[in-house]
């Protein structure tokens, strides 16, 4: 791949020149400035991965290829090069990451340059800079391509996120009202360097971070209990759900139902709750005819298990599994084939997060999925709002305890199995010791509620 890569380098420098310089002197008929422009752009990209390294990613594959194409379509007498530059900036744009995210946008900017009423161009346009977190820019290219969609059905998803994108920044403009934003350019708090701004107009990454300061300054001001305090903090976490959510509906969740916080308090409310670990002990015993333990944990109205289960039976009663992406590719783990009521995915960042649920979920092997509102639990300042420390990631276990303490609706809830230090780290272990209100020896049982 490196040296087709530098051929293509080559060739696409051979037709539209290096940055800053001008293009080659061309005859009649020759590809338009726009398109030379779109190549150059391509070119800067091409170097910056042969400067990255050997390729190993499929996508970036794909792009290369697409570029080829293009390439190939400026360098043809009378071709028409305009959809391989839409279909190179969608590739640019499918490749991930901000530096395909910067490609796909320059390349639409020049496809609007090319022919302004094209739909393709102004949906690839709103694309990338909904990609980039630009949204009051992305919604303005939207508009442009509804404008041009004459088909209702293919509108709707583009009419979709407009109303996400919109919505996400009515909550930004309650908060600016709520903290008194009499400027109107966004909310201070604070002095001199330190203060806060809040603004719509913010990119996305650059909003969520002063969204969370501000609510976290006037949580420390004025206290949780306090009613704005309140309000902002349910409009903060209204504002992260519009931002994560994705407002396409996904097929690929195998007809199982989102569930989000709301959802699953009224899930655990009232209910006994149990937490079995996953040792060779413990699934002995849980799979013996007439096991004491067999009938402790079926007396349960829910059973939660954690993670890839190694030693409990494929056909052991689970209601709610909830496992955490690990690693730097966690969509290529095992597929989640047991079969489960609920089941809970945490993880970080967002991305990995949704095409890990969308590689490895099974249709059919659970009811209902947790929403992006349910996959940071501990560091979402909606939820738990912690903060990491030096001991490494918290264990699943520990992880969906919090998030249990915190609904704090169900009528018991108790660990099983969980033997010896190695089941929780210190930390872990110190905060289950200080909740812990009976321990019963014999079943390995801890009961926290």
């Amino acid at each position: 791949m490196g040296q087709t890569l530098t051929g293509l380098l080559t060739s696409v420098r051979a037709i539209a020149g290096r940055p800053g310089s001008p293009a080659p002197g061309r005859t009649g008929g020759g590809p338009d400035p726009a398109l030379l422009a779109a190549l150059r752009h391509c070119g800067d990209h091409l170097a910056a991965l042969a400067a990255s390294g050997p390729l190993t990613d499929a996508r970036r594959t794909r792009l290369i290829a697409s570029i080829g194409a293009l390439t190939t379509a400026c360098s043809t007498p009378g071709a028409d090069a305009f959809d391989a530059l839409l279909r190179t900036g969608q590739q640019a744009l499918d490749s991930g990451g901000e530096a395909g995210a910067r490609l796909a946008l320059a390349l639409a900017d020049e496809a609007t340059a090319l022919r302004g009423r094209s739909k393709g161009a102004w949906r690839l346009r709103g694309n990338a800079l909904d990609a980039l977190g630009l949204r009051e820019e992305a919604i303005t290219a939207y508009e442009r391509h509804l404008a041009l969609q004459q088909n209702a059905a293919a509108s709707r998803d583009v009419e979709r996120r407009i109303a996400t994108l919109r919505a996400a920044g009515d909550r930004i403009d309650e908060a600016l009202a709520l903290v008194g934003d009499a400027a109107g350019d966004g909310a201070g708090v604070g002095a001199g360097a330190g203060a806060v701004r809040l603004s719509r107009r913010l990119p996305a990454a650059e909003a969520r971070a002063a969204f969370t300061e501000l609510v976290r300054r006037r949580t420390a001001e004025l206290g949780a209990a306090d009613p704005a305090v309140r309000r902002l903090a349910a409009l903060y976490a209204e504002h992260r759900r519009l931002s994560d959510h994705d407002p396409m509906a996904d097929p690929l969740l195998g007809g199982a139902e989102p569930i989000g916080v709301p959802g699953l308090r009224r899930l655990v409310a009232g209910r006994t709750v149990c937490l079995v670990a996953d040792t060779p002990r413990t699934a002995e015993q849980e799979q013996r005819p007439g096991s004491s333990l067999a009938a402790l944990i079926e007396g349960y109205d829910l059973v939660v298990r954690c993670d890839a289960p190694r030693h409990a039976a494929p056909t052991a009663r689970t209601d709610l599994h909830v496992c955490t992406l690990r690693g730097d590719t966690p969509w290529k783990g095992p597929r989640w084939d047991r079969r489960a009521g609920t089941r809970l995915v945490f993880g970080d960042p967002l991305p990995h997060w949704r095409l890990a649920l969308r590689s490895r979920l099974v249709p059919g092997a659970q009811d209902r999925i947790g929403d992006a509102s349910l996959r940071r639990p501990l560091h979402d300042p909606a939820l738990i709002g912690g903060t990491a420390d030096g001991e490494g990631p918290a264990s699943t276990a520990y992880t969906v305890l919090r998030l249990l303490d915190f609904l704090g609706t169900p009528a018991r809830v108790d660990l099983i199995g969980f033997e010896g230090p190695a089941a929780f780290s210190p930390r872990e272990r110190e905060w289950i010791g200080a909740r812990t209100g009976t321990t019963d020896d014999t079943a390995v049982r801890i009961t926290l509620r």
